[in-house]
């Protein structure tokens, strides 16, 4: 079986990032959403808000 990380030597730990790019949006703005209810001082505009809802949304469905 070939090695999927040869460049990593033994004892090293990788951070194991989703590679799913919609599940990756989802927790972006999930982690904002609680920030903003948490501080209110942040505010992030409405649009980049929906705009990063819709594309996470999008492509969770397609499975990307």
């Amino acid at each position: 079986m070939k090695d999927r990380h040869p460049h990593l030597t033994k004892g090293t730990h990788m951070i194991n990032v989703t590679k799913n790019l919609g599940m990756l949006l989802l927790a972006i703005y999930l982690i904002l959403v609680g920030i903003m209810a948490l501080a209110s001082g942040i505010v992030i505009p409405p649009v980049v808000m929906g705009i990063l809802a819709l594309a996470a949304g999008v492509l969770i469905l397609i499975g990307r």
